[in-house]
């Protein structure tokens, strides 16, 4: 059986999966090996791609082999590390600090949940740390790996379930 390839992020914004390298844009603060919330870092180390979410009203539905979810205006994502829901998906309004999945941007129109810090969350280690579309600009991200639209969906197309992300220290 042929074992399924391994995204490689690089520091200097080099991504490559399955022989092809793309664009990607990392976290302000470059690449962290102890990554913090709020700190604005990419963490370094290898990860699973957990799931998939996407806006229906959007995008259409993406092809993968990886659980897919189509959100809806009231998801998000809590941010607080002080709640029992840290780095979940959770329901807004929300009674701890949470992020809005359902943007006014296109940034998480798609997106794959990477598996940092959730098995289990680690208080104040990071939260939300997802690979989605990049600014128009190509501007840094608050911690995630973005990419072009295209590229996302290529990449997301070719997942499997044990697909996994590594992402390189400087």
């Amino acid at each position: 059986m042929k074992k399924n390839p391994v995204i490689i992020v690089e520091p200097e914004g080099l991504l490559t999966f399955r022989n092809k390298s793309y664009k990607c844009v990392l976290g302000k603060s470059g690449i962290a090996t102890d990554k913090r919330e709020g700190d604005g870092a990419t963490p370094s180390g290898k990860f699973p791609i957990r799931e998939i979410y996407y806006r229906p009203d959007r995008v259409i539905r993406p092809k993968s082999a990886l659980p897919v979810s189509a959100l809806q205006p009231y998801d998000g994502w809590s941010d607080d590390p002080n709640h029992s829901d840290y780095n979940k998906r959770v329901r807004l309004p929300h009674e701890g600090n949470a992020e809005s999945l359902w943007r006014t941007d296109e940034l998480y129109d798609i997106f794959a949940v990477i598996g940092y810090n959730d098995e289990p969350a680690i208080k104040f280690k990071g939260s939300a740390i997802f690979l989605h579309i990049a600014h128009r600009e190509f501007k840094h991200t608050e911690g995630c790996v973005a990419l072009e639209i295209s590229d996302l969906v290529e990449i997301i197309d070719k997942l499997k379930p044990d697909s996994h992300i590594n992402i390189l220290t400087p």
